[in-house]
């Protein structure tokens, strides 16, 4: 009697077991992804959390994954809370499809596998240790900007400050996150960073100018600007994306109140601006620049396409920066030179829709081996206009 009972228990567990497999087999939803242009791309993407909603229900955020149709291993994904309300926005992960072509990826409930560990990510902070920079990365590009701390030591004439609201380039050899370390061996070694041991290097100046992508107004030939930022605030730190934002006290005759939300994805070498400005009265000519440091570099500018490249010679290598931008917002562009430090410039006078201004900025060191010359940076800026006109278009069938 008692094998029996053990022998139906068994059949009775192994029946429940089969339908919770079942049904979680059918707990799934397939996204395709289509590229409409000629060439491979393999960019960071986002589901919207509603169309998740049917396996959001019964299950935790964690066990739902992704993987391309046909395989078996897990992708790397990112759960997005864009305004900090506690709620789940997006569902990001890294598509990757051919040209002129659509790849499917499936969405299941996953409790058990694991997804890959890869020492490429995303990444950005406050770094309190090197007075108060705001810095960011990802596996090809590295970034940072200066906060009030660092502003008021140059203004009680203290040591150790930099008064300016600048774009400054960190030049990375390697596909890991190397802040950490760099600020670091810098508080052991003060100007460790500005010495590659390998890894890279900081040799890029910004002082007073816009670095890669800062912003100012350009009125009677001269380009006002913001202090450092006054606040800041990080969204997401992640694998396939990094979100963060400035906030500046008001500045100019016009009084500007000018917050930054930037971003940067896992594969790109263009962080993205989406700029809040909101004055008391209307502003001409806001503009946004490239330094052009000694003037030894070559300058290419394509109103027309919104496309605006700065190469330039840095020490025994060269480095191409640039800025994409929708080229409707674009009034005029300037090569602009200057007997003042710092005011030598590339300068894109634009005019943004209503209150917002949204470009790309970003560079390529000859060091990291994704560029060669010249030629490479022009094509890599040619196709992210491109992919920012076209983007990945996801559609689902669930």
């Amino acid at each position: 009697m008692r094998k029996s009972l053990t022998l139906l228990n068994f059949i009775v567990v192994f029946a429940i077991f089969s339908s919770c497999k079942n049904n979680t087999e059918k707990k799934e939803l397939t996204i395709k992804v289509s590229n409409s242009l000629d060439f491979s791309r393999k960019e960071v993407v986002a589901v919207g959390t509603e169309n998740l909603f049917e396996l959001l229900k019964n299950t935790e955020k964690e066990h739902i994954k992704i993987k391309k149709q046909g395989t078996e291993d897990f992708l790397l994904t990112q759960w997005i809370d864009n305004n900090l309300d506690g709620i789940m926005d997006e569902l990001l992960f890294q598509a990757e499809t051919p040209a002129n072509a659509s790849v499917n990826y499936v969405v299941v409930i996953d409790s058990i596998n694991t997804v890959k560990e890869t020492k490429a990510v995303t990444f950005s902070r406050l770094v309190p240790e090197r007075t108060d920079d705001y810095t960011w990365e990802n596996d090809k590009v590295a970034f940072r900007t200066y906060g009030p701390e660092a502003q008021r030591r140059i203004e009680e004439n203290e040591y150790g400050g930099t008064l300016s609201s600048g774009i400054d380039l960190w030049l990375k050899k390697v596909d890991y996150s190397i802040i950490d370390k760099w600020y670091a061996k810098n508080v052991e070694t003060e100007g460790y960073y500005h010495i590659d041991h390998g890894e890279g290097y900081d040799p890029y100046h910004v002082g007073k100018s816009r670095g890669t992508g800062g912003i100012g107004i350009w009125e009677n030939d001269s380009l006002y600007v913001s202090k450092n930022f006054k606040t800041c605030k990080t969204i997401a730190i992640g694998p396939l994306r990094t979100v963060f934002e400035l906030d500046y006290a008001p500045w100019s005759d016009y009084n500007v109140k000018e917050s930054k939300r930037i971003s940067l994805d896992l594969g790109s070498n263009f962080s993205k601006f989406d700029i809040k400005l909101v004055s008391k009265k209307q502003v001409p000519n806001y503009t946004i620049g490239i330094t052009k440091h000694d003037g030894k570099g070559e300058v290419k500018l394509n109103k027309a396409k919104g496309l605006f490249r700065y190469w330039e010679p840095i020490d025994d290598a060269f480095v191409g920066e640039g800025i994409v931008i929708d080229e409707k917002l674009v009034k005029v562009s300037i090569n602009y030179d200057a007997k003042t430090p710092d005011q030598s410039q590339v300068l894109i006078v634009t005019h943004p829709k209503g209150n917002k201004l949204s470009y790309y900025a970003g560079f390529a060191w000859t060091k990291s081996g994704q560029v060669v010359s010249k030629v490479d940076w022009d094509d890599i800026l040619e196709r992210q206009r491109l992919i920012v006109k076209n983007p990945l278009i996801l559609s689902i069938e669930k």
